[in-house]
């Protein structure tokens, strides 16, 4: 299919120098005549002074959400949850979106391989790589709209905002829109800045298939939407100086403490697996239960015991992913698949679960009594279970200068980062920022949501935190801007 990225690319496919929207004139706050404010002639004062547009942010972000509506939640005219699946017809037009919108910003724009949009303001020096905000715009099936899309949306405000005070940076600055970072249409996490910080093989990602009953895979789906670009999905093809993220918090500890700032300190560990229980077809009514291997209930019993396991060890185990065949009310399963999702803050306590769960599950299967599990019912013919790694993540530290800038930024816009306005977290949950942790300096700004909920329509962070969030952001940025220029990289 004939792709429209010559409607949104240079023609030299390459970052064009800053000169072709910026004059050379540079001003600072000595009065002098000259247009464009140096960020290295800015005060502390005058640098935490420079405030985004808040109500500009949260009606970028509510019309960007018409692709893709999902569930009504409430009676407001946003009460409205997100299905904006990755590569579907509504990612197209976020895409699209985002896309003139930065381009009318003065940006190069650029997609690489993954699909992955680098929108990128020219700074003084455009030879050395840009500082960047990344976060995603696809949600889950039933997720909701500040997931991901928040921190892309803070971005493209702290762009705006560069622009609207004739700000110049030293070096380059730009937002990233990630692909598939849910994994939720294609099931795997973080794929495509995996596949940039070279973690995870190209032709891997482009096969991907897609879940449920569809053929469709990554790379098909890219190329269907025109976002498959040409430029390389790879760090050393297109490397990043520093990665800040913005992120809802997804958990209810910032909601409890009254903070107001996450100043994330690292990402847990965790691992996917897809578990095959294998049994045997058989008829309900004419196999009794010594002779069944009935694959569904070895895997209801399964489950169950991973989730005992990890509480046991102070980890996390879900099940989201459950297929079986052959799906008739009158047989008994003989295969059965399911999603298992582990994590742990230390990556010891993760194998150390991981190791008890292949073990016991294989006994389990097998009719051996653990845990309780075999204790009552009849015992069958037993089953056989097969592990396989999807996602292997190990727990991430981010990088001190950055989440420096990030406490020192909330300093900026509260007038203190004491106390709970600011409190370093670790996530939970795996964002884009654990991949690019590999290659640059990264780090995540957390804010409060309601009840802690994500991955649900009812998601919802005030336009009060949002606004907190995005002008958090955009001080980090500018201020490791001039933290390279200190030192010159």
């Amino acid at each position: 299919m004939k792709s429209n990225l010559h409607h949104i690319l240079p023609r030299s496919g390459v970052l064009r120098s800053h000169s072709t929207y910026y004059k050379p004139q540079i001003k600072t706050f000595s009065g002098t005549p000259w247009r464009y404010i140096r960020t290295t002639g800015m005060s502390d004062k005058e640098l935490s002074a420079i405030r985004i547009d808040r109500d500009r942010l949260w009606k970028d972000l509510h019309t960007t959400c018409e692709w893709g509506k999902g569930e009504r939640w409430g009676e407001n005219a946003t009460d409205i949850g997100m299905s904006r699946l990755a590569s579907s017809d509504a990612d197209k037009q976020a895409r699209d979106w985002f896309v003139k919108t930065t381009q009318d910003l003065g940006c190069d724009v650029n997609v690489d391989a993954m699909g992955n949009i680098f929108a990128v303001r020219p700074g003084m020096d455009n030879s050395a790589p840009p500082t960047y905000a990344g976060s995603h715009m696809d949600t889950q099936p039933t997720g909701g709209r500040y997931d991901g899309i928040l921190g892309v949306h803070a971005g493209i405000e702290a762009l705006k905002t560069m622009k609207d005070n004739d700000m110049e940076t030293e070096y380059p600055t730009g937002v990233i829109n990630w692909t598939n970072e849910e994994g939720a249409r294609f099931p795997i996490s973080m794929i495509s800045s995996g596949v940039w910080a070279g973690a995870i093989p190209l032709e891997k990602a482009y096969n991907l298939r897609e879940v449920g009953s569809g053929n469709a895979t990554q790379k098909s789906e890219l190329e269907r939407i025109g976002y498959l670009g040409p430029l390389e999905a790879n760090h050393k093809a297109n490397p990043i100086a520093a990665h800040f993220e913005l992120h809802i918090e997804q958990g209810p500890i910032l909601e409890a403490s009254g903070g107001k700032i996450g100043a994330v300190e690292g990402v847990q560990a965790y691992k996917w697996h897809t578990i095959t229980v294998n049994g045997r077809d058989c008829h309900t009514g004419t196999t009794d239960f010594q002779n069944r291997s009935d694959a569904m209930l070895t895997a209801a019993k399964l489950i169950l015991h991973s989730h005992n396991r990890a509480s046991e060890a102070g980890c996390l185990a879900s099940t989201g992913i459950l297929t079986l065949k052959p799906g008739s009310t009158n047989t008994v399963p003989g295969v059965v698949q399911f999603s298992l999702d582990i994590r742990s803050k230390e990556d010891a306590a993760l194998l150390q679960l991981e190791e008890t769960l292949k073990s016991e599950f294989s006994k389990i299967a097998q009719g051996e009594e653990i845990g309780g599990l075999n204790a009552r019912g009849t015992k069958g013919r037993g089953c056989t279970v097969k592990w396989q790694l999807d996602t292997d993540s190990p727990a991430t530290t981010f990088h001190e200068d950055c989440i420096k800038c990030v406490e020192e930024s909330v300093s900026d816009m509260l007038g203190t980062s004491e106390g709970p306005n600011v409190q370093r977290m670790t996530s939970g949950a795996g964002h884009d920022s654990v991949y690019t942790a590999r290659r640059a300096p990264t780090s995540m700004i957390f804010v409060p949501c309601r009840d802690g909920i994500s991955h649900n329509p009812a998601e919802y962070c005030s336009q009060e935190d949002c606004g907190n969030g995005a002008q958090v952001l955009l001080g980090a940025m500018l201020r490791y801007d001039r933290l390279r220029a200190s030192r010159k990289t």
